[in-house]
């Protein structure tokens, strides 16, 4: 069962390769912050497979430390970004 979740991390860790390639390309700063959302996302994906598969309860601590950064970012974000006319 361990290989199986080593595998599952792996094959997330490349997931996160290929969004890296979205948050340079994004033209706008929403479309960077979701992506930076989607990398944190499975990241802490990777967190919670690898806790369980070298059994290290430490590690889900971690991942849930950075699910509560994330959701301060996506505060601070709709806090401090500039409205749309919605009449537009």
């Amino acid at each position: 069962m361990n290989a199986f979740y080593f595998i599952l991390a792996i094959f997330l860790l490349l997931n996160l390769a290929a969004v890296m390639g979205r948050i340079v390309r994004g033209p706008r700063a929403a479309d960077r912050l979701m992506t930076a959302q989607l990398f944190g996302t499975t990241g802490v994906g990777i967190l919670l497979v690898l806790a369980e598969a070298a059994e290290t309860p430490a590690l889900r601590d971690v991942a849930l430390v950075f699910v509560l950064l994330a959701v301060l970012i996506v505060i601070g974000y709709v806090r401090t970004s500039p409205r749309e006319d919605p009449s537009r």
